[in-house]
């Protein structure tokens, strides 16, 4: 098969769909790599380093997507990008469309076959797509939410840890799934104060097994979200429903509530936020303020630290990308129904009913589009 790596586009995006170890082992398999010239600038690896494992190096984006059956790569097409997709063409990358009609739209009508890396899923109901970088941001968000409540980026001028005889931040952090309970062992370990909130009991359980009690963990009812939100410094949206728009837990009239300098971190803002006043941000410009609550809203988190990211993702991605070069998708997909939970958009039709109800459009099972 024909495999195109254009370089990504997206604001202080610097990840790349494959490593040149990447390339290499699909070269080895028999299939064919063109990638965009600097399209691994951002992760340290040069263009020699992918002519070097067998790949093709292309002059523009347009070159790679017209030579190209499958196109992998890491962040959503942009709209330069959605003229390049053609009829039948492979697409391999992370999509989030629940809250990007637009996209979805220029998807379905392009024809193109849209592989969202967020909605693959495996025997245990997991995501291991998603999971390298949900790890990441998790990690990230108390490393900036910490940066956010210094007083010169409009905090309230608190460190994370305090000091002896001042009190440490208190950090709440809505979900306790990878990014979750990522989120706060980095912030526990930091020595903050720490509560977790989900509804799934065996989860929380799981928290404070694995830390020893030292992170809290309380059952997320309605009114123990407002508790712990209106005493956090920082707060850490980490909920996810796999392939849908994020549930609002957080309201304007709660955030009003916060003290001022306070810091909301939105890790779901992919999936159109947790709190009612998100809206995405870039790298270029990370935070603003509502309610005199700092919010970073960045929507590729995991791009600023684009060299673990990359090769994290690859670790990850890169068994799937061999299934559809050596199978073509319709046996990669139709073998496979945790593979096959990734299809979003199939020649025009959607293909994911969280993304159909989220966006009020029909619904094809995607059993249906490949038959």
């Amino acid at each position: 098969m024909r495999i195109g790596v254009p370089r990504e586009i997206k604001t202080h995006e610097y990840r790349v769909g494959l490593t040149p170890g990447s390339v290499r082992e699909l070269v080895h398999h028999g299939h064919a790599v063109v990638v965009e010239a600097g399209a691994g600038e951002g992760i340290g690896c040069s263009d020699a380093a992918y002519t070097a494992a067998g790949a093709t190096v292309a002059g523009s984006a347009a070159e790679v997507f017209a030579a190209a059956e499958l196109i992998v790569k890491v962040k959503e097409p942009q709209p330069a990008e959605f003229a390049l997709l053609r009829d039948g063409q492979l697409l391999f990358t992370y999509l989030h469309l629940a809250p990007d009609r637009r996209q979805t739209e220029a998807l379905a009508a392009s024809g193109c076959i849209a592989i969202a890396y967020e909605t693959v899923t495996d025997t245990y109901g997991r995501l291991p797509l998603l999971a390298p970088m949900s790890e990441v941001a998790g990690r990230m968000s108390v490393q900036v939410g910490a940066h956010c409540l210094e007083k010169e980026q409009g905090g309230a001028g608190v460190l994370l840890g305090g000091v002896p005889g001042v009190a440490p931040a208190r950090v709440t952090v809505l979900g306790g799934g990878v990014v979750g309970s990522n989120a706060a062992r980095v912030a526990v370990g930091m020595g903050a104060v720490v509560v977790v909130l989900d509804k799934a009991l065996p989860r929380l359980a799981q928290i404070d097994e694995a830390s020893g009690g030292r992170i809290h963990t309380a059952y997320a009812t309605m009114e123990r979200i407002e508790q712990h939100v209106l005493e956090a410094d920082l707060v850490i949206g980490a909920v996810l429903v796999p392939g849908a728009a994020a549930p609002r837990l957080v309201s304007r009239a709660l955030l009003s509530g916060m003290r001022k300098g306070s810091v909301v971190v939105d890790v779901a803002i992919d999936q159109g936020g947790c709190f009612e006043t998100s809206r995405p941000t870039t790298h270029a410009a990370p935070t603003f303020v509502e309610e005199g609550v700092v919010h970073y809203c960045v929507t590729n988190m995991p791009g600023a630290v684009a060299r673990t990211s990359a090769f994290a993702l690859n670790n990850a991605t890169l068994p799937f990308v061999m299934a559809l070069a050596d199978k073509g998708h319709m046996a990669a997909l139709g073998e496979n129904a945790y593979f096959r939970a990734g299809l979003n958009i199939h020649r025009g039709r959607v293909t994911h009913a969280a993304v159909a109800h989220a966006l009020g459009l029909p619904f094809t099972a995607p059993e249906d589009a490949l038959s």
